[in-house]
């Protein structure tokens, strides 16, 4: 039972500010005088060797103060998150990829710096360069980190001896970010070796240990501070360390505040994005459509270095089951080097990369035997304990996903649609429709086991306000509404008591990203934990000062009862203070029961699972392949919600962008290795008038985590974007339409229109 304080329907605690523009972000700081402004000097080739550099040109332009290249950095010139010493600041000796930053301008104005970064001269001597995954696994490239394995059973003779078998090929794509608020970094030096940093990131501490890094300082002398960001998705956990190395390298040389800002066009040449990937598949099933035995290799286009593609892989393989169970399963990643920017985190981090290719491989079952997908889904779904393990050997304790299913497919009237659709194709014609349910399984943890902790900060002061900091950073989620929400609750009183302040390195040390969903199961557990610490304080004292035993102390209603005496917050914690009882604590939390021996491919990565379906249903023109999505069902399990009105929203938002990922974003490079959807007017995310016609999101309100996460919460920020694979299946069965559905379209992602009117002629032909 939740005390009053806690609100499932409590507003974001910035929205006010975000519609009116009050809220301040990075870019909207005040500049002290004399700020100086950096802008990246960026390649134009592929992959080259750097004859000659000439900045001469850089350094003579209006308003320039100066130029910085990799022999102005004291430390180290690598910013790799991985440690493997392969992402340097600035380009030496060559460049592996169209757009990689070779130096910086350092001027009085931003327009002067950003106009001075082209005057550069340089002479390149071309090297051969590879662009796609499946062309450098081809080719036998290399690895920018070591691939995984993951195996149960004996796949070989169970495919061997297949009533039915089926090996195909698809083609994922990747994703820009397309944050609201691009990259910044604002750097204002400090006395002695001291810098401060105002950035846009999900990973403060990494943001200190980089910059420390770079300008061969301690962490303890690097102080980075994050309010709000306007957007992240994953872009932001990796991608901001450049652009804070740069910063506070021209700040300490120059001993001036420094901002660097790119504009959106560098911005998406010269940061990673998801990972696109080409998987192979080889499956074996029954004449019901039960897998028997899987074979996958997931090849990925990483880019010139490591950054985060090695768990961005891993995790794709940890949900290539998605829903379902594999009795035999094999699975290699193949992380695969590119001369391409580094692609990095992605909401989701690979795993709707798996997701899709499970859902594929449904799709192939179906048609192979003239069945409905749903059927085949539901055949092949966890259960029982003889079916329950996943190919990295986790158990699958929680499975909720028949319920869900079983509920959204009422709710939805999905077998009647599922007929209207059917009898709309039969008499042919222009227009064809089609229609998907389809499940998620998301596993939640950071398979990095040691990211799995989180810190806080919480103070009352002597008139009984509170302060509270954490190591999460908000990007739009709510994060920061939820964490206060559990403190208000904790100690009884309003949400508006709660004042929340921004993320610094100062306050809470070595936090993990804001990422893997794992915002508010870590930062709302350490936040609890040291209002609780607080608590047993006040309790002792309640004890001792009216004679009381804990068991009749209570806090509630802004108040605290203390038998049959009430005391007004404010009042009982000024007793507290003039009673020097301490106001003030650390919390912490770890995730428990979660190991992972990578070597082996077995343990047990994740705490829990969080479950979710969609259906879709879509119309397309078979004239030009355009679409429109006519109604979108969802049922998502979060657990015991901590905030409704948040979690549907995070859910809505979550459902479009996946349906984006997979239908109108588009990343397209040139045989010279340029990225030429580098900007909104080329790069298409979905608009408004994309969305289903009809869009109904509920939450699975009877779910109650099974583990002791939050308030018995689930997350919600990366397991919805999988939901948007209901459009990409349904779009898919309006197109098996124009053969009677007797064999798989195989569409790529993204579907755009010219796929699908491709697909529509391939599979015109074929009949």
């Amino acid at each position: 039972m939740k005390d009053e304080s806690f609100k499932l329907d409590q507003r974001h605690d910035s929205a006010v500010k975000h519609v009116t523009g009050r809220a301040e972000y990075a870019d909207d700081i005040p500049e002290p005088a004399g700020t100086l402004h950096a802008y990246l000097g960026l390649s134009t080739r592929a992959h080259a060797k750097l004859l000659s550099v000439d900045l001469s040109a850089v350094r003579g332009a209006a308003g320039v103060v100066g130029v910085l290249t990799a022999g102005d950095i004291p430390g180290e010139n690598d910013v790799s998150p991985t440690g493997r010493n392969d992402e340097p600041i600035f380009a030496t000796d060559k460049v592996e990829f169209w757009g990689q930053p070779m130096f910086a301008v350092v001027a009085e104005t931003r327009d002067a710096a950003r106009r001075a970064a082209l005057l550069a001269k340089v002479d390149y001597e071309d090297l051969p360069h590879t662009l796609d995954a499946a062309e450098a696994r081809a080719q036998g490239g290399d690895y920018v980190t070591p691939p995984l394995k993951l195996e149960r059973g004996d796949v070989a003779p169970a495919l061997a001896a297949a009533e039915h078998r089926i090996k195909g090929q698809m083609r994922v794509g990747g994703q820009d970010h397309m944050y609201l608020e691009g990259h910044i970094a604002f750097a204002i030096p400090g006395e002695d070796d001291d810098v401060s940093i105002h950035s846009s990131t999900q990973h403060p501490s990494e943001a200190q240990h980089m910059v420390a890094r770079v300008l061969g300082l301690n962490s303890s002398d690097v102080t980075i501070n994050v309010r709000r960001m306007g957007g992240g998705f994953g872009g932001k956990e990796t991608q901001m360390n450049l652009f804070c190395a740069v910063a506070a390298l021209a700040a300490k040389k120059w001993n001036r505040a420094v901002k660097i800002r790119p504009d959106r066009d560098d911005d998406m040449s010269a940061t990673g994005k998801r990972h696109d990937f080409v998987i192979d598949y080889d499956v074996a099933f029954d004449g019901e459509g039960k897998i028997q035995a899987l074979e996958g290799n997931f090849a990925a286009r990483c880019g010139f270095s490591s950054d985060l593609s090695g768990p961005v892989t891993d995790r794709a393989l940890f949900h290539a089951d998605n829903a379902y169970y594999y009795p035999n399963v094999l699975l290699h990643s193949h992380p695969m080097k590119t001369n391409t920017v580094s692609n990095t985190a992605f909401r989701g981090f690979g795993g709707p990369q798996g997701v899709i290719a499970a859902e594929r491989i449904m799709e192939e079952i179906a048609y192979a035997l003239n069945k409905d997908t749903l059927e085949i889904r539901r055949a092949n779904f966890y259960g029982t304990e003889d079916r329950n393990v996943t190919p990295y050997h986790q158990t699958v304790e929680d499975n909720i996903m028949p319920r869900i299913i079983d509920e959204l497919e009422a709710s939805a009237d999905y077998q009647a649609r599922r007929n209207a659709v059917l009898a709309h194709n039969a008499k042919g014609g222009i227009t064809r429709k089609g229609i998907a349910l389809t499940p998620v399984k998301f596993g939640i943890s950071f398979t990095a086991t040691w990211y799995n902790q989180a810190g806080s900060l919480v103070h009352i002061y002597n008139d009984g306000s509170i302060a509270l900091n954490h190591g999460g950073t908000e990007m739009g989620q709510g994060l920061n509404t939820k964490v206060a929400q559990i403190a208000a609750d904790a100690f009884g009183v309003d949400f508006e008591r709660i004042k929340i302040t921004k993320t610094t390195t100062e306050k809470v040390p070595n936090t993990s990203a804001t990422a893997a969903s794992s915002g508010s199961d870590l930062n709302g557990m350490a936040a609890l934990d040291g209002c609780e610490q607080i608590k047993a304080r006040l309790v002792e004292f309640a004890c001792q000062h009216w004679q009381a035993k804990p068991e009749d102390i209570r806090f509630a209603n802004n108040l605290v009862y203390i038998g049959a005496d009430t005391v007004a917050f404010p009042d009982f914690i000024k007793q507290a203070y003039m009673a020097r009882v301490q106001l003030s604590a650390a919390g912490f939390y770890k995730t428990p029961k979660i190991h992972w021996d990578r070597e082996t491919g077995k343990g047990r990565p994740f705490y829990y699972f969080a479950y979710g379906a969609s259906c879709s249903e879509v119309t397309i023109d078979t004239l030009t392949g355009e679409y429109s999505v006519d109604r979108t069902d969802i049922l998502h399990d979060v657990g015991q919600s901590l905030n409704a009105q948040l979690d549907i929203g995070q859910v809505e938002g979550a459902f479009i962008q996946g349906m984006g990922w997979l239908t109108t974003e588009e990343l397209w490079w040139d045989k010279q290795g340029q990225l030429r959807t580098h900007a909104p007017s080329t790069y298409k995310i979905p608009l408004a008038s994309d969305r289903p016609r009809e869009f109904n999101v509920a939450l699975a309100d009877w779910s109650v985590n099974r583990e002791k996460t939050i308030k018995r919460s689930k997350a919600v920020g990366e397991p919805p974007f999988m939901l948007g694979i209901s459009v990409f299946e349904a779009l898919s069965m309006a197109v098996a339409s124009v053969a009677d559905y007797t064999v798989c379209p195989r569409l790529d992602a993204p579907a755009t229109p010219e796929r699908v009117l491709m697909a529509v002629d391939r599979l015109q032909d074929r009949g």
